[in-house]
């Protein structure tokens, strides 16, 4: 089953309904320790990719959009088939697809662990299972979809380590999958919480989380 609060907020912003998703908000923080295992700082500049998912992409997208060495961040489809990487279907919750965010970055400037310490900390609940806050469905789970072994490693590991530490008051579900194909939504969802900041979705579940970013890791936002 799926339900998601979005569309009646894109289509009023009810005093009421604000106040409901407010109280259910995905816009908290959680401090987290710095992952024991990563790899070291490429020396020289690249490009690596790194496929995530965590609730609504919108908010994904923002927070990695400011997060120093990710050259681009883009909304799309994980973890499906190609023919049913469209907003409407995916919205049905079952097609496999999870709402995901594709983060380009340089490894000489961000490692991959740094990244999925913004993810956890950050972005979003990694205890949530196929939900974020008003939004429900299995599309809307957590997962990192990797792209090599180091990927699946590092995100394992990480997984764990915060388990073991107890950083979150319940045990993470974030899935690790392989990535078998992403695919970009539709251009009207590409940095869709930038654009329409005074809608009381975005207000209230995603600009947020920019404030903890820059709140928790200075070091690591940067302002567009």
């Amino acid at each position: 089953m799926h339900f998601s609060f979005r569309p009646l907020l894109r289509a009023s912003a009810v005093l009421i309904l604000a106040v409901v998703v407010a109280c259910s908000s995905t816009s908290a923080a959680t401090r987290v320790p710095e992952p024991a295992q990563d790899l070291p700082l490429a020396k020289t500049a690249g490009q690596e990719t790194l496929v995530i998912a965590g609730g609504c992409f919108w908010g994904i997208q923002t927070v990695f959009k400011h997060v120093k060495g990710v050259t681009s961040s883009t909304s799309g489809y994980a973890g499906g088939p190609a023919e049913a990487a469209h907003y409407e279907i995916v919205s049905s919750g079952s097609t496999g697809h999870a709402e995901s965010v594709r983060i380009v970055y340089d490894p000489s400037k961000i490692s991959l662990g740094q990244l999925l310490k913004v993810f956890f900390s950050v972005a979003h609940y990694p205890t949530e299972l196929n939900r974020q806050g008003p939004d429900y469905g299995t599309q809307y789970r957590s997962v990192i979809f990797y792209s090599n072994d180091d990927q699946k490693r590092i995100a394992s590991a990480y997984i764990d380590q915060l388990n073991k530490a107890k950083a979150f008051s319940s045990t993470i579900v974030t899935q690790l999958t392989p990535l078998k194909g992403f695919y970009p939504a539709e251009g009207y969802h590409q940095d869709y919480a930038e654009l329409h900041p005074d809608q009381p979705y975005i207000a209230i579940n995603d600009l947020p989380k920019l404030d903890h970013l820059r709140e928790m890791f200075p070091e690591l936002y940067v302002k567009k």
